[in-house]
């Protein structure tokens, strides 16, 4: 068999990355528009002269020459880039969220055309400049329906740009931590705008209508209505046509495309025959085959990579986006994600994150969720002997030693700034890195195993005419990416880790048993830590399911780690 291209990365961006950055760009353009309009709209609370001195401020540069052309521009490249996004997609199943922003932005245009087109039309056409006087009157009194309309339309517009930034943004490793405040400000916003035009609308009910401007008849305001009339006429019709046509040559594209299809089949059996150029996560949508993919196949995350375990021929390159996110997690050769591969010839794939048929499940138990990749550090400790201790010792006995063994831990890595995961008999499990950087985590998983180690043996001081032996751990610490997520069922769900990381350490802590030693720590800890631990002996260590042996340090039982020792080591490193 054909080995499977590395995956390689490029220096230049690729099309395809440079038309998600135009439409990111363009996005982030239309949001600080909408953002500055709402904001200006809002200042009507105070009254409407407010709201019209910050026009100058707030909107005027928009109506400028370059504000113009970098704002209609922006709206251009942003609507004809969906519009190329639903054309290219092999299914229309998708996700709600992703459905919803798609369906919200094709309608966009359709809701604020008039708005758009009339006060364009007729500032150009009757030579006046449109206040906020104007346009409250002309939405809240003369033609009430059309302002409802823009208050549907505000709100759309807004629901889809929070949607896309939500979208790019929640990778980010700061973004949990500031949703709670961003999602306040996303609900307030809106909401402060559309008071302050109900607010405007019911301060001119009771106002007299302003005479026309000197020099402006009324057939000029009659003629400018008409021809706002004819142009959104057209602009509908254009709008209309591009969506109708979008989807007509879709389909036509399809149509061609079963000519030449692929059939791509799944190690549990399951099989869909698909067109050439379908990706791997299309053909699981379309053909209803449960396939994790948090990001919306975007490649930005790895929970939809599949194993090809058949017809690796024929796959054509792995693009930069899909190359970044696979040497990020140190993915094998036959490893790719569905959402980026688009096979040209049949093959055989075996996805690596097996989704559960959600709607199979019963109501309310479906919070649990793929998680997300992070570079963490994985701590597995458990007591050396426990079984020759616990051996004819009353179980109450075994229950008060082993919590007092369990607040040990607890304390030891919830103050080096880990997280505690659970409990498995006399073993525990401790997660660092979720809220710090990769050498963060392995530093403070070296002073969680320090202060383990050095608690125990007050532990055993004070029980020492009660236990036979020293109380004695093993620890095992290792560092890489895993997926961390909330996972269970029902009402037990907790926040956990998965992946060759959690199980190489694992490994690690039963080496230390067999080396009789007190902490086996992986190199790549040590590396990432920038802690020098090599007064401590080196070993090669064979890892079930790896080529190559993994490099180990060892910490015997007759030498303790002292406490600080890892924040010391750091500073001294710094300096």
């Amino acid at each position: 068999m054909t080995s499977i291209p590395t995956h390689g990365t490029s220096g230049k961006k690729s099309g395809e990355q440079l038309l998600r950055s135009a439409r990111l760009i363009s996005g982030l353009i239309l949001m600080v528009f909408v953002t500055m309009h709402i904001t200006n709209l809002a200042l009507n609370l105070f009254s409407i002269e407010t709201a019209d001195a910050a026009l100058r401020w707030l909107m005027n540069p928009w109506r400028s020459v370059p504000g113009a052309i970098l704002l209609y521009g922006a709206a251009t490249i942003h609507v004809v880039l969906v519009l190329r996004t639903l054309y290219l997609r092999r299914t229309l199943r998708m996700p709600f969220k992703e459905a919803a922003q798609t369906v919200l932005g094709l309608f966009i245009p359709l809701l604020i055309a008039e708005h758009v087109i009339g006060t364009r039309v007729y500032s150009t056409m009757t030579g006046t400049d449109i206040d906020y006087e104007f346009v409250v009157r002309s939405l809240w009194i003369d033609a009430p329906l059309v302002g409802l309309k823009q208050v549907v339309a505000l709100l759309v517009i807004w629901a889809h740009g929070c949607l896309g930034l939500h979208f790019w943004l929640r990778y980010r490793d700061w973004y949990p931590a500031f949703a709670p405040y961003l999602l306040i400000g996303a609900v307030l916003l809106p909401v402060l705008g559309l008071l302050g035009f109900a607010d405007a609308g019911k301060a001119l009910e009771g106002l007299a209508r302003p005479p026309l401007p000197e020099g402006l008849t009324l057939e000029r305001v009659t003629e400018a209505y008409a021809t706002k009339d004819a142009l959104l006429h057209m602009a509908y019709a254009i709008a209309a046509a591009a969506i109708l046509s979008t989807l007509l040559l879709r389909g036509l594209r399809q149509t061609l495309a079963r000519r030449n299809r692929i059939e791509v089949r799944y190690e549990s059996g399951q099989s869909v025959r698909v067109p050439k150029g379908t990706s791997v996560l299309e053909a699981s949508r379309i053909g209803g085959i449960p396939h994790y993919s948090v990001c919306g196949g975007r490649g930005r995350c790895s929970t939809c990579r599949v194993r090809v375990t058949a017809g690796s021929d024929e796959l054509p390159d792995a693009g930069p986006v899909e190359s970044a996110t696979l040497t990020r997690i140190h993915a094998g050769p036959d490893v790719r994600l569905a959402c980026q591969l688009r096979p040209t010839g049949n093959l055989t794939v075996l996805p690596l994150l097996a989704a559960d048929r959600e709607r199979a499940l019963p109501a309310g138990v479906r919070t649990a969720t793929p998680g997300r990749e992070r570079e963490i550090a994985v701590l597995f400790c458990d007591i050396r002997s426990f079984t020759a201790l616990a051996d004819r010792r009353l179980p109450y006995d075994i229950v008060f030693l082993l919590n007092r063994y369990f607040a040990i831990v607890g304390k030891a890595v919830e103050e080096a700034g880990g997280r505690l995961d659970k409990f498995i008999g006399d073993g525990a499990m401790a997660l660092f890195g979720l809220d710090s950087s990769a050498a963060d985590a392995c530093r403070q998983a070296l002073e969680a195993s320090a202060a383990i180690i050095n608690e125990l043996d007050r532990l055993s001081e004070e029980l020492a005419g009660e236990i036979p032996a020293p109380l004695r751990v093993a620890i095992g610490i290792h560092a890489g990416p895993a997926i961390v997520g909330a996972m269970g069922y029902g009402g037990v769900m907790n926040v956990t880790a998965i992946g060759d990381t959690v199980n190489v350490a694992s490994r690690l802590e039963t080496t230390a048993k067999e080396f009789n030693a007190a902490i086996v720590v992986s190199d790549t800890v040590v590396r990432l830590s920038g802690l020098d631990l090599s007064p401590y002996e080196e070993h090669e260590v064979a890892i079930r399911g790896s080529a190559r042996p993994l490099h180990v340090r060892v910490v015997p039982q007759s030498e303790r780690l002292p406490r600080g020792f890892a924040t010391a080591l750091a500073a001294q490193s710094a300096a």
